[in-house]
């Protein structure tokens, strides 16, 4: 696994993929979806937007509309396996899901570790709103050791790392 550094994420890329997992995290759909968001991603050299939206499929219709200047969009509810999206994207912007304690000794399913196991720049955004924090937590530990930054789910967050 590489270690991270702010700088990394400053790269030229082409795709960005965002998964809230199974949970709604509506804070980070529209934070990913806002035309300021879309301009800084296209600045950077992103040119597409892959989202994985979970039951937030009406919010994720409402708020593509604000995607503009040359960031092209797709988003899906769920998928058996996140794998390929995660090969294929540059950078990943994942929720810190919990299944990531249990894949921490074994080779998993969990976001986090799924994207570090590929090599892939990786920015954590815990969902506060979910019970005991337990994200915040599994992010701010991993980040302290270099693995991947973490980041609140206001795009002006976690695109000014």
């Amino acid at each position: 696994m590489a270690t991270l550094t702010r700088r990394s994420f400053c790269r030229m890329g082409r795709r960005v993929f965002v998964t809230v997992g199974s949970t709604r995290f509506p804070e980070l759909i529209k934070a990913v979806l806002s035309e300021e968001c879309s301009r800084i991603l296209f600045e950077l050299g992103y040119t597409e937007l892959r989202v994985q939206y979970g039951s937030d499929t009406s919010l994720f219709h409402e708020y593509s509309e604000g995607m503009r200047g040359g960031v092209s969009l797709a988003g899906f509810d769920y998928s058996p396996s996140l794998e390929q999206e995660m090969q294929d994207a540059d950078l990943v912007i994942s929720h810190a899901g919990t299944q990531v304690v249990v894949s921490l000794l074994i080779r998993g399913s969990g976001s986090i570790l799924e994207v570090l196991h590929l090599g892939k720049l990786l920015i954590a955004v815990p969902n506060s709103s979910l019970m005991d924090n337990h994200q915040a937590e599994l992010a701010k530990a991993l980040s302290e050791r270099g693995y991947l930054l973490q980041s609140r789910p206001e795009y002006e967050s976690f695109l000014c790392l």
